[in-house]
């Protein structure tokens, strides 16, 4: 019932996109506020006690869910469970965030919204390619990684992993107040994230029109970024594009030098990114044609 599952909430999520209700990676930010408050202290332990507590706590209510279900109608568990597992997926917000740049009247602003870089001096060639960037990398954690995990291990699998995704966001910073305190939420999160950020990448060269630049642009530049994961499919976006994304960029008023991945074949424009948005139909279909197969093989 994997697939099916993983399928289900995929639909859900494209058609409905997030619920008018209290979000579960609310209340998982609203956890970790509340342990950083109690029990801040800039050392590993403590944020490892956190990682723990999160993850623990998530995979208990989950599977509550998961066993609480059981003794419905199999079709109506399907549902109650795909509803569920559809509030870790996040392709419907993903492209609608990142299409609402190409229609605001102050894409800094939109911008903002979406990445934790410095936006005010961006020049436009900056913001669609930050705007590329958040669309390429979050393929990753909105999408093909939560439902790796929710074909692999249910409910639980996804809800975990949200929980481990939302604490790499909100602590796992290589800043002075989180640099301990976040190191195991961000290695945990480096981890998790290895085998989703590589399928993606290959997910994005298998729809490229350029195939082979796609390909050769991954092998040569995914590695590039201190991230061990982010640069695998923003490197393939950019092959796919024939663009040069990365590059250095300002963070808290501090610069950030970072390797540029792909070739300047093509500017980073208005276009560029709708053409990036317009990938979201072919990835749907090979999707959801994929899980398909797996519910048919298994």
């Amino acid at each position: 019932m994997a697939f099916e599952l993983a399928a289900l909430a995929y639909l859900i999520d494209s058609v409905f996109g997030e619920f008018r209700c209290k979000h579960p990676v609310v209340w998982m930010g609203e956890f970790i506020s509340w342990f950083e408050k109690r029990f801040y202290q800039d050392r590993i332990l403590p944020g490892t006690l956190l990682v723990v507590s999160l993850v623990v706590l998530t995979l208990l209510i989950s599977s509550t869910l998961v066993y609480l279900s059981e003794g419905l109608a199999s079709w109506l568990s399907l549902i109650l469970l795909a509803v569920f597992a559809s509030t870790g997926l996040a392709m419907n917000m993903l492209h609608a965030s990142v299409a609402e740049i190409l229609t605001a009247e102050q894409p800094k602003h939109a911008l903002s919204f979406l990445v934790s870089r410095d936006t005010e001096a961006m020049t436009e060639t900056e913001i669609y390619k930050a705007a590329l960037e958040t669309w390429a990398e979050n393929l990753s954690d909105g999408v093909i990684a939560p439902l790796f995990y929710l074909v692999w291990f249910g409910l639980p699998g996804i809800a975990v992993y949200k929980a481990i995704n939302t604490m790499d966001s909100m602590i796992a910073y290589k800043t002075g107040h989180y640099f301990y305190f976040g190191k195991t939420a961000a290695l945990v999160d480096d981890i998790a994230n290895f085998i989703p950020a590589r399928l993606t990448a290959l997910l994005i060269v298998l729809l490229a029109q350029d195939k082979r630049r796609a390909w050769q642009c991954l092998w040569r530049d995914g590695h590039k970024l201190e991230s061990p994961n982010a640069g695998f499919p923003i490197a393939a976006m950019a092959g796919a594009l024939g663009v040069a994304l990365g590059g250095d960029a300002y963070y808290h008023g501090q610069l950030k030098h970072k390797q540029v991945l792909g070739e300047a074949i093509n500017p980073v424009n208005k276009t560029v990114l709708a053409q990036a948005l317009a990938m979201k139909t072919r990835i749907d279909g090979m999707v959801l044609g994929l899980l398909a197969i797996g519910a048919v093989l298994t």
